[in-house]
């Protein structure tokens, strides 16, 4: 394995609990810049790296091959095209842009400068969202005819000093949370016909937007997903009814960012496993028989999302998340806000 060399452009929370853990995990690359514009953590915590205090810095070092653009939403077009000018591969944060002119701005040119381009969709490799995707793909709930997905947290303050709270440009749950269940939304189902979109600001004293409840209608399908800051009972993460049953998955959230959280080493034994009483549980028909079971969640694995960013630059691979369906999210974070706007489904150009 020929590690690929990479530059990450900030060391906040993506930055120290995300991306540098899992690309130090993994032998397929090498941690070579992080850009830490004040602070000396990044260089305690990977001694062998450069410490950059610029993005241009990071940028302008011929030996990187990679960048990893994890600034805050409203630069990720700007530097994400700096870096594909400069000769890198990009992996953007989610949101991938804020605007659909810039995200084909940007396919268009890494496919000009033959550069890999792709969104850290991490979210695809949740081990509750793997399983529901095996329900899915393997029929066991017959033709699917709704899916509704949460994304809750209990959050009843605004946090202080971060860019994520204050008002502005791609700010707000939609473009943070949202961005990732939209994703496992295309990934299931593909683009909508419409959708219809409430969102707003729920918390005392907000600047942002706290919550949405989207409708997605696809042909015989209704889709729905929420999310909001203030649910301090939660219920079912996800639910997938159809012709011959359903499956209903527990409230709890992948266990794999709290253990990154915690300095636990990714791929590690017992990586991304789930105890047993949160497993999903499926109620439906089989081969004319009544079936009520848990099924066992996949461990989740979101080296899977690096692996596959290696086998695309080393060896021509296809890439998982492709940054067209990674524009598709912001096509459908742009038309929710719309329909908010005008209180209506809005249809959607295939």
């Amino acid at each position: 394995m020929k590690p690929i060399k990479t530059a990450i452009l900030s060391y906040g929370m993506s930055g120290e609990v995300f991306h540098a853990p899992l690309l130090h995990a993994h032998k397929g690359f090498e941690i070579t810049t992080i850009v830490q514009r004040s602070k000396d953590t990044a260089k305690e915590h990977y001694p062998t790296c450069t410490l950059a205090r610029t993005v241009d810095e990071a940028i302008g070092d011929p030996a990187i091959e990679l960048v990893i653009v994890n600034t805050p939403n409203e630069l990720h077009f700007n530097q994400a095209s700096r870096a594909i000018l400069a000769g890198k591969h990009v992996v953007v944060e989610k949101p991938f842009t804020v605007t659909v002119h810039e995200a084909d701005q940007l396919i268009e040119l890494a496919k000009e400068k033959n550069r890999m381009l792709t969104a850290f969709q991490n979210r695809r490799w949740d081990g509750d969202f793997l399983t529901l995707k095996q329900v899915f793909d393997n029929g066991w709930v017959g033709r699917v005819v709704e899916f509704e997905a949460h994304y809750d947290r209990f959050r009843n303050y605004v946090e202080p000093n971060t860019w994520k709270e204050e008002s502005g440009i791609g700010k707000g749950i939609l473009y943070n949370l949202g961005s990732h269940m939209l994703d496992q939304v295309l990934v299931l189902f593909g683009m909508p016909e419409s959708i219809d979109a409430r969102i707003g600001i729920q918390r005392t004293n907000g600047k942002v937007d706290d919550f949405y409840d989207l409708r997605l209608n696809y042909a015989g399908v209704n889709v729905i997903v929420k999310s909001s800051y203030l649910v301090r009972e939660q219920g079912p993460r996800y639910q997938l009814h159809g012709t011959e049953g359903s499956f209903v998955t527990a409230s709890n959230v992948d266990p794999q960012e709290q253990a990154l959280k915690e300095k636990k080493i990714p791929g590690s034994a017992g990586w991304g496993t789930m105890p047993e009483e949160t497993w999903g549980k499926l109620n439906t028909t089989l081969k004319g028989e009544h079936v009520q079971k848990r099924i066992e969640t996949i461990p989740g694995n979101y080296l899977g999302f690096y692996d596959n960013v290696y086998a695309a630059i080393r060896e021509g691979a296809p890439l998982a998340v492709k940054p067209e369906q990674a524009r598709d999210i912001i096509r459908l974070i742009e038309a929710a806000y719309e329909s908010n706007k005008q209180q209506k489904s809005i249809k959607l150009n295939p």
